[in-house]
């Protein structure tokens, strides 16, 4: 009886999953919002006159504030003080406000407003960061692109504080329980995201045969309206679990300035810190050029208008069929009975190769790109069980710096030879893609269980802050780089689907290399000091 007193919603696996499908669910809308333009880079440069310097410098502006205003650390005070139902709230309505903002921007309705003549008359000069070189705009930028990055700024603002949010919500959920599997499963559905944007960002630009990037975005401002409402569920489900359990993180345990001291001076911290800046610069930056070096490195011949593959219907079923990849994949994981798991793999796999089929079909770069994180689906899960159970988190982080080295490399010098080759190039780029997408799913599953063995609990979100800070200076820093190098490397080129995209594709491999490196400096770390980034997250 005592037992059943006590018993709370954390004890009970539904409730944990299902506030945890609240969390994930809010992240899947915000990923789609972050590359909403990602895909259709080309009809930005043509729609709105974007070169790659001005779309690089856009897109870079998400993380803006976080870096040079230092809003992340903000962040991570507020979430240390108000708690984790408070911020997530926060940071859905900081989101949904920046995206309206984003929205307006490249709507037809700014164009020719006095608005408009505003951003074309101002902030061309920065004082101190023209000075610096971190200016958020320049001299000569679309005002489109200019207002649009203003928005992105704020909505970066909120997205980071989101995230930061989700991961001190499952450390609270799941602590001492399934915490690598929770979290690797809430960036599985999450990265999905980056699936469905890719599809569906260009089908809503191009409905109805009329183009209209202003379309696209809509659709991701409609995502952040539900993101917000799940938010909202949310916030009633943990103001339950606090009234069981007594727990008001805010007032028992106050955040001090002076905690920050404990975690800067750990060795270990700054390791993962920096593995997870190096290893997220090299992911999330060219996923806003992946669609458009595609289009530059593949020879694709568009479809008959008039055929199937040509339809707006063929989206929708795509779309259905990835579903299907990832629902099958996902649940076959948590399988018990041996048939029933080898059956949903086998129609996992089935689908998968039948979405590539579709994609092949279709001759569309964003379409074979949606591509990237069904592998990562699938197999999250499994990392997240296993990290659980038997450890080896370091060495994971190695594993996958090693294939992010060798994907880009793929890309860089193995695609550009299939030039010509329909048949042989999508080949490469399919199986390079998914690889990629794998390698990315380490880094949840291994890195963030890992921070809480770091750090003090009462200082989690402040942790969690930092590290998201560090790795925002990447987010900021490698999409304008790319853009620069991009139009540096390819001068006078004026179509979009002609770049030499082998300068970006080395960069970016380096930055694996890097972490490479700091991988196996972090395993003699661990082992000197005990961390326990080895040992599995569930003590029997």
């Amino acid at each position: 009886m005592t037992q059943a007193i006590q018993k709370t919603l954390r004890d009970s696996a539904a409730m944990r999953w299902t506030a945890l499908l609240l969390l994930a669910m809010a992240m899947f809308c915000s990923y789609i919002f972050m590359d909403i333009l990602s895909p259709i880079k080309d009809l930005m440069q043509e729609t709105r006159g974007w070169d790659s310097t001005a779309f690089g410098t856009m897109q870079g502006s998400e993380v803006f504030l976080n870096v040079f205003v230092f809003f992340l650390i903000f962040a991570g005070i507020i979430l240390d003080k108000m708690g984790v139902r408070f911020t997530a709230v926060l940071s859905a309505a900081v989101m949904l406000i920046g995206a309206c903002i984003k929205w307006y921007a490249v709507s037809e309705s700014f164009m020719g407003t006095g608005l408009e003549t505003w951003f074309n008359n101002n902030l061309n000069y920065i004082p101190i960061f023209d000075e610096l070189g971190v200016s958020p705009f320049y001299e000569g930028m679309p005002a489109s692109a200019k207002f649009a990055a203003c928005g992105f700024m704020i909505f970066g603002c909120g997205c980071e504080m989101a995230g930061i949010t989700v991961s001190r919500g499952i450390v609270k959920w799941f602590k001492g329980r399934e915490m690598a599997l929770a979290m690797g499963s809430e960036m599985a559905l999450a990265r999905l995201g980056v699936a469905t944007c890719m599809i569906f960002s260009p089908f809503f630009a191009r409905l109805g045969g009329e183009v209209s990037v202003s379309r696209s975005v809509a659709f991701g401002v409609v995502l952040m309206c539900i993101a917000l409402i799940m938010t909202i569920v949310y916030f009633f489900m943990d103001q339950k679990l606090d009234s069981q359990t007594g727990e008001a993180e805010e007032k028992d345990d106050p955040f001090k300035v002076s905690d920050l001291g404990k975690i800067l001076t750990d060795a270990g911290f700054w390791i993962v810190a920096l593995l997870c800046v190096l290893y997220y610069s090299a992911i999330f930056p060219f996923q806003k050029y992946a669609v458009n070096m595609l289009q530059c490195n593949l020879t694709l011949t568009a479809p008959d208008a008039d055929s199937f593959w040509a339809s707006s219907s063929v989206t929708i079923v795509q779309y259905i069929i990835m579903l299907i990849v990832a629902a099958a994949g996902f649940a076959s994981n948590f399988q018990k009975k041996t048939n029933l798991k080898y059956s949903l793999l086998g129609l996992s796999i089935v689908a998968l190769v039948t979405y590539c089929y579709m994609g092949y079909m279709r001759q569309s770069a964003e379409s074979i790109f949606a591509v990237f994180p069904l592998l990562a689906v699938l197999i999250t899960p499994i990392l997240g069980s296993y990290l659980d159970h038997h450890g080896k988190a370091a060495s994971m982080l190695v594993l996958g710096s090693i294939l992010l080295i060798a994907c880009h490399l793929t890309f860089a010098f193995v695609l550009p030879m299939f030039k010509g080759n329909a048949v042989g190039g999508i080949i490469i780029a399919y199986t390079t893609i998914l690889v990629l997408g794998a390698s990315f799913s380490l880094v949840p599953a291994s890195l963030w269980p890992s921070v809480p063995k770091l750090v003090d609990a009462k200082v989690i979100g402040s942790a969690y802050a930092l590290i998201f800070w560090i790795q925002n200076i990447g987010l900021w820093l490698f999409p304008l780089l790319i853009g620069k190098v991009l139009d540096q490397t390819n001068p006078g080129v004026t179509d979009p689907t002609q770049f030499d995209y082998t300068a970006p594709l080395v960069m970016l491999a380096s930055l694996g290399v890097a972490a490479l490196i700091l991988g196996f400096v972090l395993k003699v770390v661990d082992k000197k000091k005990g961390i326990g980034l080895e040992l599995p997250n569930i003590q029997e």
